[in-house]
């Protein structure tokens, strides 16, 4: 286990530093903790924390909480979830350094439903959402689509790396529909049950351009 925990801290070393020389240029970093705490067999509280960067650090992009309520049925593949979050967003206002607070409040219904096809995990997510976004209002319908493959398991479920890829479209109810989509893909260690580490490349396509992300995930169950 030592030397795994070691290559994973290794993979971190190695390719942290070589994105971090590249501040100036359009990829940015997301930090992001994803918790759930099981209050029983059926009910559980989501828990999330995302720290977006423009570049690799020290340039706030957005900074999201989230929380809700689940409910876990259907012997464990399928959850239903009511939350909310707050999103702090620093927009920039031109060409030059000034940048311009956004807060937003957002109340959201999701559906998830999970399958397994031999090793590889899949898990489909529907989330509704209701954004107060300053004096505004919009809402949102996203589709998340994730898939998960075990390597060098040797059949065990802890203590072993995994491939993570997921693709997630953002509509909305108005005009333009389309918003934005998301495609990543990446590389996981399970340490225990309950928690996951990941390091991926996600790019996240506008309707009029696009961005890279690299994105460090810790994943807890507890």
């Amino acid at each position: 286990m030592q030397s795994r925990v070691r290559l994973v801290a290794l993979i971190l070393g190695l390719v942290l530093p070589s994105f971090a020389q590249s501040q100036e240029s359009d990829f940015g970093n997301w930090l992001i903790y994803i918790g759930s705490k099981q209050l029983n067999e059926k009910w559980n509280i989501h828990n999330e924390v995302q720290y977006r960067n423009y570049n690799m650090a020290g340039d706030l992009e957005q900074l999201l909480l989230r929380t809700g309520l689940g409910y876990t049925f259907n012997e464990g593949k399928n959850n239903a979830l009511l939350g909310y979050g707050y999103i702090l967003s620093e927009n920039y206002t031109g060409n030059g350094d000034e940048k311009v607070d956004v807060h937003e409040h957002r109340i959201f219904q999701q559906f998830i439903a999970k399958d397994k096809i031999g090793r590889v995990r899949l898990q489909h997510r529907y989330r509704f959402e209701q954004r107060f976004i300053e004096s505004d209002f919009k809402m949102r319908f996203r589709y998340f689509l994730a898939i998960n493959v075990p390597v060098f398991s040797k059949g065990r479920d802890i203590h072993t790396f995994y491939l993570s890829a997921y693709n997630e479209i953002f509509l909305n109810t108005e005009s333009p529909v389309f918003d934005r989509n998301r495609l990543y893909g990446g590389i996981g260690y399970q340490l225990s049950k309950g928690t996951k580490l990941e390091l991926g490349y996600m790019n996240q396509f506008f309707e009029n351009g696009g961005r890279d992300q690299l994105n460090v995930v810790a994943l807890v169950n507890f």
